[in-house]
């Protein structure tokens, strides 16, 4: 489809005038997962802290497509339990908010219900979103960007 050349092709060229040098670092966890949202400090802050021994990885989020896709694909295939959603949403795209949407309303035709960003289309398939919906939290902490409180929630999990 034309359109999804066109994103593919816009997606391309905002990683080389903008590189975003970190995207995921993986801990020695096996169910949790921390997503920083758009905080890439707050990224970096949690991959150099002692809360990587408990976490399977934590990785950022900005699109309100592929990246939802990503972490849903990343699920599926290594039994992902639950997410803390923390850090600062993208502006504009609202992965973040897109994330709980999914997970609270579904999704109709491929578009995520409710979701406020400007292309919530996922393309993966429907099992794999069911089985993300059924099986995985997400904890929701969006705006929270410390450390100290994510370490606090980690621990009651």
């Amino acid at each position: 489809m034309l359109i999804d050349i066109i994103l593919d092709a816009i997606g391309d060229l905002c990683k080389i005038i903008f590189p975003i040098k970190y995207d995921i670092f993986y801990g020695n966890g096996a169910s949790i997962a921390i997503c920083t949202l758009s905080s890439i400090d707050l990224l970096l802050e949690i991959a150099n802290s002692d809360i990587m021994d408990k976490i399977v990885l934590v990785a950022r989020l900005f699109s309100e497509n592929k990246g939802i896709e990503r972490i849903i694909e990343y699920s599926y295939n290594n039994k992902l339990k639950t997410i803390i959603l923390c850090g600062k949403d993208t502006k504009g795209h609202f992965a973040g908010q897109s994330l709980l949407a999914l997970k609270k309303y579904g999704i109709k035709d491929g578009r995520i219900i409710n979701a406020k960003g400007k292309m919530p289309i996922l393309k993966i398939e429907k099992e794999k979103i069911d089985e993300f919906i059924s099986n995985v939290s997400i904890i929701d902490m969006i705006g929270i960007t410390d450390i100290s409180k994510i370490r606090y929630v980690l621990t009651k999990l």
